[in-house]
């Protein structure tokens, strides 16, 4: 049976999964890392065959999270670098970078907000493959 290969990339306040091998993966794999997602309050997107969690975890704790779910994976981790980033000029998030938004926010940015912040929100999306 083929491991599921897993790239984490923690952002400030959440963590973004890449599944990178998702189409080779069975069935009852698939439906373990939906299981996984789901208990985690979490957003799977077969879109981008990627999934998100609004937690603060480290790659050592979700790397024990998966073990301890039985999820056959081979784990890596994706290191981004940061710099200043442009900030956010509306709502609840006003002055917060888009880079510290969580994922599940930024995916619902995409579907919902048609604002003058736009090109920089379709940049940060970009920047995440979302």
């Amino acid at each position: 049976m083929i491991k599921a290969h897993l790239v984490f990339t923690k952002y400030h306040n959440s963590y973004r999964v890449d599944v990178r091998n998702l189409e080779k993966l069975s069935v009852e794999q698939i439906q373990e890392l939906q299981h996984f997602v789901k208990n985690r309050n979490g957003i799977f997107d077969f879109t981008s065959y990627s999934f998100v969690i609004q937690k603060r975890v480290e790659f050592y704790e979700f790397v024990s999270l998966i073990e301890h779910s039985d999820i056959k994976a081979r784990c890596e981790e994706n290191i981004i670098e940061v710099k200043s980033q442009p900030r956010v000029g509306f709502g609840q998030y006003k002055g917060m970078q888009y880079s510290d938004l969580a994922n599940s926010y930024m995916i619902w940015l995409k579907a919902n907000y048609r604002g003058y912040d736009r090109e920089l929100i379709e940049a940060e999306l970009k920047k995440r493959n979302l």
